[in-house]
């Protein structure tokens, strides 16, 4: 059950729920024993190792540090391609912006996925504005945990499409590193450190990485550091200190537009926006106390905050305002780009502060064995925007010309308060997951435009959000699940209320009741495999009013929508089966089918001049029937390894008339299906002083479309890269 709600009665009641919660610390803490053993920190557990899967009511899948190394992915899109019901889309090369949906959702900025970072948000703004124009290298990371099931309602706010969480390695007790340095065609080049031990009492952890591309299209150079310090410390038997610090810069010559249909035709690779720009700086800090009060509770706290900085300087932010458009007439033609045509600075700073604490017990009740675990969390998020229009393209102060000047000047705030209860209660071959998840959101805009007359305005999102998931052993290493929760992401700031007037636009947050059930195990020892049926059904889901309008459109609810399909996986090793000694044979596959993607009630086309045409029973844009991610490897022993991969995109709308023929603004047409083959050589030999790779990616060099939302955007060329790695 969601509920909305502008009543603020409801706040101390929930409080007052939830502050028993709090009692049951003391009594734990009571029963703590000297001799306890000596607890570990450890992150806010997602999932756990891939076995952990079988104790879960629910789908989900991961993705270990060996399947990043075989395939040497770039970027965190080519990681998530391995997991089944996850479409990570294109953008800049490098997944610096990514794109991710799942099971059928909108793929852009991955707004509809929550993202965690050792099971803290990831985002810089994950209620008001969840919008990723922000990624960490995947260097960084030593595997990655994707959750879809009933279980996720642990995690907030967004409880739709499903959970990413990345997981860091632990800080070793002894001195271990490891430095790879790799370059490519299109001006890639890396240099990734990884280096950790003991100093004095304290375990250390440092990832630095610099990396530089030229992207997929010309003029677009990309450039990014990043520097991640983990620290660890035990304080006695029973508590455990990790703090983790932050800093991500990138300097990138990048744009917002697309191309028109006659500029791809004749050089898919093109930018004619040699001028744009995009600056931005992430600071985050956190950090983890974990407080084993006795040998079956633990307590963890967290606290977190990120500072993100971002100036997106660009001469257009979607294809309609492109030269030629009738509202800048010192724009007249594409020959004007680079002297009279103006530009638009997108400025956004954004400061996100954040406070849980996570109790988790052990229990035995008669028959049964309980696991549960209880939260509070507290959250603050802060934005200050500003557009500036300059008169030329290189400009970066106010215009004085039509349309230039300060555009926008808004402060936006959001105060959240959440709680969840969950169990799992496990009774002979049965496992039932029974969970509730409390959402309390305050919104509030402030529109600075006129300074000596401000416009204030303020809303606010109530929910509750129930989830049960079951699970049956069938055999030890075979288990069928079924699941149902609420799904809820709640609107943005700058969609729930008006800048102009201050009033709430009533648009309402996001709302779904997702179906799953499965079958997990082993067919037979070694060969493992994952089949799920799910059926998202929306209750409301939000789309852009415009569907070329990109992630900064106006928002407006498209009513009722189903997404049903099926998704599985299977991986296996002939080594693992018994089949081969010494050398091995590994394979692995994911396949997702959403059969059924469509608006379900009355709904009436978003594209401008088609409002009169009903789509009711279209298919929802961005949302491709097949995905396929399939790969084969050979490994000689410790020395070599080799894989081959292959990726299937199906082909997808692109606006809600399904429109199949491409219009020449680029925007709009039907997107064809796209393969895609990797292949990835690794040489390390224990005599060699250091190992070797060489990856291809998009061998075929197949020429593809990821996006039409603003403008064709092309997908990745042929790219060859190699790499040299050192471990010590």
């Amino acid at each position: 059950m969601i509920i909305t709600s502008k009543n603020n009665r409801l706040r101390p009641a929930l409080l007052a729920n939830l502050a028993c919660l709090g009692v049951l610390v003391p009594c734990y803490a009571a029963a703590a024993s000297a001799s306890a053993e000596a607890s570990q920190v450890e992150t806010v557990i997602v999932i756990g190792q891939r076995d952990g899967l079988r104790t879960i009511a629910g789908s989900g899948s991961t993705i270990e540090q060996t399947d990043l190394v075989k395939a040497r992915v770039l970027n965190v899109n080519e990681a998530l391609r391995q997991a089944p019901g996850v479409f990570a889309r294109d953008e800049e090369g490098m997944g610096l912006r990514p794109n991710i949906g799942i099971r059928g959702l909108s793929p852009t900025r991955s707004s509809k996925v929550l993202l965690l970072e050792d099971g803290l948000p990831l985002s810089y703004a994950p209620y008001g504005d969840n919008a990723t124009y922000y990624h960490p290298p995947i260097r960084r990371y030593d595997r990655i945990e994707v959750l879809k099931g009933a279980s996720q309602i642990r995690f907030g706010p967004n409880t739709v499409g499903g959970v990413i969480n990345y997981v860091t390695p632990r800080a070793p007790d002894v001195l271990t590193g490891q430095i790879t340095l790799s370059g490519g065609d299109r001006g890639y080049g890396e240099a990734d450190l990884n280096l950790g031990g003991p100093i004095g009492d304290v375990r250390a952890l440092l990832h630095a990485n610099a990396t530089q591309s030229d992207g997929v299209r010309d003029n677009q150079a990309l450039k990014v550091q990043d520097i991640y310090l983990k620290l660890e410390k035990s304080f006695g038997a029973n508590h455990d200190v990790a703090l983790r610090l932050s800093r991500y810069h990138e300097d990138s010559q990048v744009t917002y537009s697309g191309l028109t249909q006659a500029e791809y035709l004749a050089n898919p690779r093109q930018n004619p926006f040699v001028n744009d720009g995009f600056k931005a700086v992430r600071v985050g800090a956190s950090v983890l106390w974990a407080w084993s009060l006795d040998e079956t509770t633990t307590l963890k706290t967290s606290a977190s905050f990120s500072w993100f900085d971002r100036d997106w300087w660009r001469q257009s932010s979607n294809s309609a305002q492109r030269p030629n458009d009738a509202s800048d007439p010192s724009c007249g033609t594409m020959a004007n780009l680079l002297t009279s045509c103006g530009n638009e600075g997108r400025l956004r700073e954004y400061q996100t502060y954040g406070l849980e604490s996570r109790l988790s017990r052990v229990d035995e009740l008669g028959p049964a064995s309980l696991e549960s675990e209880f939260g509070l969390r507290y959250n603050d998020e802060r934005q200050n925007r500003l557009q500036i229009n300059s008169d030329t393209p290189t400009g970066r102060t106010p215009g004085t010309s039509i349309n230039a000047g300060v555009r926008e000047n808004n402060l936006r705030y959001v105060e959240a308060w959440s709680g969840f209860a969950t169990t799992k209660a496990t009774i002979g071959a049965w496992t039932i997951s029974p969970g509730l998840r409390y959402e309390h959101i305050d919104l509030k805009r402030i529109n600075r435009l006129n300074a000596a007359s401000p416009i204030a305005g303020e809303d606010r999102v109530v929910a509750w959000i129930p989830g049960l998931g079951i699970s049956y052993r069938i055999q030890p290493r075979l288990t069928a699940y079924v699941g149902v929760h609420e799904g809820f992401s709640p609107p943005r700031v700058e969609d729930a209320i008006n800048n102009s007037t201050g009033s709430s636009v009533n648009l309402e947050a996001e709302t779904s009741t997702n179906w799953e059930a499965g079958l997990r195990g082993d067919i037979v020892k070694g060969l493992g495999f994952d089949v799920t049926w799910f059926r998202m059904a929306f209750d409301n889901q939000i789309v852009p009013s415009s569907v070329a309008g990109g992630i900064g459109a106006t928002l407006t609810s498209a009513g009722s929508t189903l997404h049903q399909g099926l998704e599985a996986s299977v991986r296996g090793s002939l080594v693992d089966m018994g089949v081969m000694a010494g050398d091995d044979l590994t394979f692995r596959a994911a396949v997702t089918y959403v059969g059924d993607a469509r608006y379900d009630s009355r709904r009436f086309s978003a594209v401008p001049g088609s409002s009169a045409v009903q789509v009711t029973g279209n298919r929802l844009p961005y949302a491709p029937e097949w995905l396929i991610n399939m790969a084969v490897g050979y490994q000689w022993g410790t020395d070599a390894d080799v894989q081959i991969e292959y990726g299937h995109t199906g082909k997808m709308f692109t606006d809600d008339l399904n429109t199949v023929v491409p219009t020449a603004d680029g925007q709009r047409g039907r997107i064809k299906a796209a393969d895609n083959w990797n292949v990835t050589l690794n040489l390390h030999p224990d005599t060699w002083p250091v190992g070797v790779y060489i990856a291809v990616k998009n061998a075929t060099d197949a020429r593809t479309i990821t996006d039409r939302s603003r403008g064709i955007l092309p997908g990745p060329p042929r790219q060859v890269q190699f790499g040299l790695t050192k471990a010590f």
